[in-house]
């Protein structure tokens, strides 16, 4: 593998290798989120197909005074710490909140993408004169791992939009023991997750008429041109997502129009692809009560409150860890 210029280009190059060197080939959707990645997910959700912004800001909307009620429950500070904010459209509804009623807080926005973080940094601090934000940049245990200790302050850990749902079962249950790790018991975590749905509902939502889902997909290929080198030719290649009820999961590929081959430099390889080849780029997991309950606890939590979205079949979960 060639030489790139920095420890994270390094692992993406690392990433990159062992995914389109598998069979069936992969590409992490970890490495969706560059710049532009993120601005075209902030596009997405505000598509009318995708629900799952909407269901969560209903929640908040509806139900802000008993979310905040938990999240100050015994305790007379916190530290409201966000994984992946995005815009903020979603938080601003609980921040808002917390601030009329004085709560004691600091906002933590933690993002990859410092773009992101710049912007919302500045949208909050217009909208929000008298908030205390805190943003970091970077990988989120990382930057939690900062915060461990920190000021001895209840930290509340939010991972909205059903984020989550982009991780295999054992990856969530490790995540989420890695998020046990740098909380306290005294700590919460909020969670977001999209619940089993009529599947037209769920395909509709990646795979809109715009597009706009696609182009976020084929995002990943230009990402790799312009950091690792590569040649992939973004026309030879369509965005295709399914859902499958048995498993509960929506999954998108990239399927390659016709036999071709593609060179990364930074890797020296060449990768073959078969006419109407897939690359299989991202599940989005949805749940019923029973896979929630299974998760808390095999992640080292117990449910606390649960926030429901009857309507859009949506819940935040409200964690303690035990």
């Amino acid at each position: 593998m060639g030489s790139t210029t920095s420890p994270e280009l390094d692992q993406f190059a690392a990433d990159v290798l062992e995914g389109l060197s598998s069979t069936p080939k992969t590409l992490s959707s970890r490495y969706f989120y560059d710049d532009e990645g993120s601005r075209l997910f902030m596009e997405i959700m505000k598509l009318p197909e995708y629900y799952p912004t909407r269901a969560e800001l209903k929640i908040f909307t509806e139900q802000k005074k008993d979310i905040c009620r938990a999240f100050m429950d015994e305790v007379d500070a916190i530290d409201l710490i966000e994984l992946g904010a995005g815009d903020g459209t979603k938080t601003a509804v609980l921040i808002e909140h917390l601030l009329s009623i004085g709560a004691d807080f600091t906002y933590h926005p933690i993002d990859i993408s410092k773009e992101a973080n710049d912007t919302l940094g500045a949208k909050f601090t217009e909208k929000f004169p008298d908030l205390r934000i805190d943003p970091h940049t970077g990988d989120y245990f990382k930057v939690l791992d900062s915060l461990k200790n920190g000021n001895g302050r209840r930290k509340v850990i939010m991972f909205l939009g059903s984020n989550i749902g982009n991780f295999l079962r054992d990856n969530a249950v490790a995540f989420f023991r890695s998020l046990r790790e740098v909380m306290t018991e005294n700590d919460r975590l909020f969670i977001g997750f999209d619940m089993q749905k009529d599947p037209r509902t769920i395909v509709a939502a990646y795979d809109d008429k715009q597009g706009i889902t696609a182009e976020f997909n084929l995002n990943l290929l230009r990402r790799i041109n312009r950091e690792l080198g590569g040649d992939f030719d973004l026309g030879k290649f369509s965005h295709y997502a399914q859902y499958r009820p048995l498993e509960c999961a929506a999954r998108s590929f990239l399927i390659s129009r016709e036999k071709q081959t593609v060179t990364i430099k930074a890797l020296n390889r060449s990768f073959d692809f078969e006419q109407w080849e897939a690359i299989f780029m991202e599940i989005s997991q949805k749940y019923t009560h029973s896979m929630i309950d299974e998760l808390a606890g095999d992640g080292g939590f117990e449910i606390a409150r649960e926030f429901y979205n009857e309507e859009d079949f949506y819940i935040d979960s409200f964690w303690k860890p035990v």
